[in-house]
């Protein structure tokens, strides 16, 4: 399958098949992480996707596993494992963990049938479990005929579903409810913006690109729109690398907060440089062959994440409590 061959391929190129991306120690730690996920965005947001996929799970382990099973992930990754995490409810059909046997579904599973594990949320007697499933020893029946949406299909991201499948004490990272533990839970959503602001990148190299080969670049109305796609690509840029190195200099909510500001910011900047770069390529953009028709609809529906209100009301309530105030 192409996607696995080029997920397997980012990992190596990242370097994290030798050393995998475990939780940042510092702020150059942290924009060493955050970096190829913004190129990755930069050129390919599907497989963006499922690159933050896997560094989420890949941290989650080392944070949360023992020494044994961090041993065993390091040998997987040597091998060119390729993880991710499913954490979305499958209506109806809980997943659920039961005498050592996996009952029931995942929605939004990205990476479904490229992924060799899945980092899966499943609820036992002590409640929310999380299990490493090798995706080799216990596969799940996959739904691809759900996933039918404008953009980000190369994503593979389905229902997946499990009856019956062996689960070994092994497979078990953690204890009980460690999964939504914070800091880690709400501030590791600057990964994924990491990779938007890499895709508002990616609109202001193809739009330039375009109007370059076109020869309209010299317009001063498309010069106007490549000048602002710009900024507004720096400017998202500019914010992660800012809310990057302030994870280390604040703590409490001001810290998620930071990332919550960052998530909205940046959904913001994405949606008026969609508008820009449509505006500057025309009809053209629209065509399928256009490099810039997959970006278009791939961004707009990967800014679709989950609760975008609860985190404006996060940073509004952080502002009034004088835990977020502008500073140069």
């Amino acid at each position: 399958m192409i996607m696995a061959d080029q997920l397997r391929d980012a990992i190596a190129a990242a370097g994290w098949d030798r050393e995998p991306a475990r939780d940042p120690q510092d702020a150059a730690e942290n924009l060493a992480v955050l970096t190829p996920l913004y190129a990755m965005g930069r050129r390919d947001l599907p497989l963006g996707r499922l690159l933050e996929g896997h560094v989420d799970a890949v941290q989650i382990v080392h944070r949360y596993g023992s020494a044994a099973q961090v041993v065993r992930l390091r040998q997987a990754l040597a091998g060119g494992a390729r993880l991710g995490v499913w954490n979305a409810a499958l209506a109806d059909e809980p997943l659920l963990l039961d005498g050592g046997r996996l009952h029931g579904g995942k929605s939004y599973a990205s990476g479904a049938g490229v992924l060799t594990h899945a980092l899966v949320t499943a609820r036992d007697s002590a409640g929310t479990r999380l299990i490493l499933a090798d995706l080799a020893r216990t596969p799940p029946a996959i739904d691809r005929d759900w996933w039918r949406t404008t953009g980000m299909q190369r994503s593979e991201t389905h229902q997946v579903r499990w009856s019956d499948a062996s689960i070994v004490d092994d497979d078990v990272i953690g204890e009980p409810e460690v999964y939504a533990r914070e800091p880690f839970f709400s501030g590791g959503a600057l990964r994924f913006v990491a990779v938007h602001a890499g895709g508002i990148a990616g609109l202001c190299d193809q739009a330039r690109d375009h109007l370059v080969a076109t020869g309209r670049a010299d317009d001063p109305f498309q010069a106007a729109r490549l000048a602002e796609l710009f900024w507004l690509a720096d400017g998202a840029a500019a914010i992660v690398r800012r809310a990057a190195i302030a994870w280390f200099e604040t703590d409490g909510e001001e810290r998620l907060a930071r990332v919550a500001a960052a998530r909205i910011a940046v959904a913001d900047t994405a949606e008026r440089a969609i508008a820009l770069a449509q505006n500057a390529v025309g009809l053209a953009g629209h065509f399928r062959d256009h490099p810039l028709a997959a970006l278009l609809t791939d961004l707009a529906v990967y800014l679709r994440q989950p609760v975008p209100d609860a985190q404006r009301l996060r940073v509004g309530h952080a502002v009034k409590d004088g835990l977020l105030a502008p500073s140069l």
